[in-house]
């Protein structure tokens, strides 16, 4: 017996059938923006992290050498991996890049509460646009797709900030203080004590006075105390875009689940402007439900042209975790329109109806292991088949079968060449008049 490797999920069919429904409901709202789906590898070069984060990331990743000598890693994010094919075809692409994909990623970590070791993601990225409409349109695609699930405003908020704002604030502190650094410990803040907080932004650079008050500051979310404390034009600049990126999503429908945090940072390095995460509004889920943002210098980096980009990447695992509390998950459970059930010898009868129905469009299942009656009618009823049609040589003998509506348990026979005819969906009831 072979265990499933901890931090990796088997989905049954019945969970894939729920997961299919979400995943569809996201990628349909991203096509209705216009958003074009793309494919990317499983396998990257590691570089294209430990370049940017250091050595020491390698132990977060699936990483080895290949059988060619090269140090490649199972991608655990998909940023890096869309920036290098804008790179790649940067000139002859249409700007804006409006892309989408859905996939598997991997990092080796501490197996929690909606974070296993290979996880799935659906990104929405924009990349060519700096203006606060590009911006507010992944803002409303977020809404649109969890409104989609069937999810409102008391199920989630999105908590928005600018990470310039940090930035600028910090040093308006101290001219040497690390702000990534800083900033990274606003992203944990949260998490940990605020002693620890505070002691993470001490190291940072700021005296223990200053990192008290810098945390009450940003803590408030008052956008006037932080230009009057800042007062420089970087966070002038930045409040400034941030309130244009909310004016925008007042208009595209994305507002009402906006609130300004500032303690919401995003802790990798490579986000420049607004950035925000989604969280259960009810507490009940950990964690964030996702998170996004501009990153508009991160193609440069890659050897591009500069060019701005922002994007989200909502993974399945958390966002599965606030639909069901919020009673909204699909069923999980198989679908099945029609049962062809053989009866003697009436194979070829029983296919051909089959293909028909399929021709139609419905999902059809005949029997392929050579059961009683009995038995195919239990494994119609145990894969929720709607109709059975039963195909039986007696009937045959009169050119009728029998439609049989399983929910009900009502039967009636019918031509054989009047089903399904030009019934998208026969019914018992057409048949019968």
């Amino acid at each position: 017996m072979y265990d499933r490797i901890k931090g990796f999920r088997d989905f049954y069919p019945g969970e894939m059938a729920a997961r299919r429904e979400a995943i569809d409901t996201l990628e349909d709202t991203a096509r209705s923006y216009g958003f074009r789906e793309i494919g990317t590898p499983a396998l990257e070069r590691a570089e294209l992290w430990t370049d940017k984060s250091g050595d020491d990331i390698v132990e977060e990743l699936y990483a080895f050498e290949d059988q060619g000598g090269r140090h490649v890693a199972l991608t655990p994010e998909l940023t890096p991996t869309v920036a290098r094919m804008v790179v790649a075809k940067q000139q002859a692409l249409s700007k804006p890049i409006k892309w989408f994909s859905t996939r598997p990623f991997w990092r080796y970590e501490q197996v929690q509460q909606g974070r296993q070791r290979e996880f799935y993601q659906t990104n929405v990225d924009i990349f060519g646009s700096s203006e606060p409409e590009a911006d507010a349109e992944i803002l409303a695609w977020a809404a649109d797709a969890l409104t989609g699930l069937g999810l409102s405003g008391e199920h989630f908020e999105f908590r928005i900030s600018h990470r310039d704002i940090l930035g600028g604030v910090l040093e308006a502190y101290a001219d040497d203080v690390d702000t990534e650094a800083a900033i990274r410990a606003v992203d944990k803040s949260d998490k940990i004590e605020t002693g620890e907080y505070h002691g993470l932004l001490v190291d940072a650079g700021l005296s223990p006075g200053d990192a008290e008050e810098f945390a009450d500051l940003i803590a408030t979310g008052d956008l006037e105390a932080v230009e009057a404390t800042a007062d420089t034009e970087r966070v002038t600049e930045a409040v400034e875009n941030l309130e244009a990126v909310l004016a925008a999503a007042e208009d595209y429908g994305a507002r009402e689940y906006c609130t300004i945090s500032l303690e919401t940072a995003r802790g990798l390095d490579y986000y420049t402007g607004v950035v925000f995460e989604c969280f259960d509004s009810a507490g009940e889920v950990s964690r964030s439900i996702f998170g996004g943002g501009r990153y508009d210098e991160l193609l440069e980096s890659f050897g591009g042209q500069p060019t701005p980009a922002v994007g989200v990447a909502p993974g399945h695992a958390t966002l599965s975790l606030l639909c069901q509390r919020a009673g909204v998950w699909p069923e999980e459970s198989v679908a099945t329109d029609y049962y062809v059930l053989s009866v003697g010898d009436t194979r070829s009868v029983a296919a051909e109806i089959a293909r028909e129905l399929r021709d139609d469009g419905h999902v059809v299942e005949a029997d392929v292991a050579g059961r009683s009656f009995g038995a195919q009618l239990g494994y119609a009823d145990s894969i929720n088949a709607e109709t059975t049609v039963i195909v039986g040589e007696r009937d045959l003998e009169n050119d009728e079968i029998t439609v049989k509506d399983m929910a009900s348990g009502d039967e009636v026979q019918v031509p054989v060449d009047a089903f399904p005819g030009d019934h998208a969906r026969p019914t018992i009831v057409e048949f019968q008049d």
